[in-house]
């Protein structure tokens, strides 16, 4: 249900013009296993999909990231952020240096969103290295373009867009929920492995300060764009699209190895 950017459907949520698009939501009124709080709750999952699937297309057109979201906004605040990251990161255009041919690969992967399309704005590119022997991925830097409005407590909110990436590169590349068929089988450090801090990726940051504008939140819009980001860089550094979290070396070696036997 919905159609196009400007109607709001929680489930959906795209924040661009599109002329031909028709948007549908299909909602579960029950699930096997009982749902608690976590951070972005759908929105990790709708952003994750839009913007992969939007990389795709760029792809697939011949078109550079930047440029196919920039060409569908008409959200002047969310053209200026994109600008703005697109000078954090120093952007190159996609297909300006080939891919590696070596061990490792390194890409670039840009994802955006309006949250919930009525608030705060984020934008973020990931650097990326892919280990082509046993589908490691390293995520070594993530710049974050933001717009919440009225800053109230810049610290404040850089060391929440910090947490944000890092808990989330956590969730993308290692976290995963294992269950029976009768209970949960995660319940500890060794079963559910999180990030380490070698593998803490450099975070840069340029905060938009608007002081005359609503202050909104930063607990978790930086959250939604990761995993589309570091999805989007791992195919500039392969070609090979990952569709389903978490990243976890053995699945991304048997993408990689598909992707080769075609």
């Amino acid at each position: 249900m919905g159609s196009g950017a400007g109607t709001y459907n929680p489930g959906l949520g795209v924040p661009y013009a599109l002329t031909n698009s028709k948007l549908t939501a299909h909602w579960l009124v029950d699930t096997p296993l009982p749902a608690a709080w976590i951070r972005a709750p759908a929105r990790l999952q709708n952003t994750f999909g839009n913007e992969s699937f939007l990389d795709e297309i760029a792809a697939e057109t011949g078109v550079d990231p930047f440029e196919i979201r920039t060409r569908h906004l008409t959200d002047q605040r969310g053209l200026e952020l994109l600008e703005r990251l697109r000078t954090l990161a120093r952007w190159e255009p996609r297909g300006s240096r080939p891919r590696d041919d070596g061990k490792l690969a390194r890409g670039r992967g840009v994802s955006y969103a309006k949250y919930e399309l009525v608030r705060t704005y984020v934008g973020i590119v990931a650097d990326v290295t892919v280990d082509w022997s046993d589908g490691r991925i390293k995520v070594d830097r993530v710049f974050v373009a933001h717009d919440c409005g009225q800053i109230i407590n810049p610290d404040g909110l850089r060391n929440q867009i910090e947490g944000n990436v890092v808990q989330t590169v956590s969730r993308t590349l290692v976290e995963k929920l294992t269950f029976s068929r009768s209970a949960v089988t995660s319940l500890n450090w060794g079963s559910y492995p999180i990030l380490t801090f070698p593998n803490v990726p450099q975070v840069g940051i340029d905060l938009i300060d608007r002081p005359n504008e609503v202050p909104w939140g930063a607990g978790e819009p930086t959250t939604s764009v990761v995993p589309s980001a570091i999805a989007n860089a791992v195919f500039d550094a392969t070609g090979v699209r990952l569709r389903s979290v978490p990243f976890r070396p053995a699945t991304v070696l048997a993408a990689m190895r598909l992707a080769k036997s075609r």
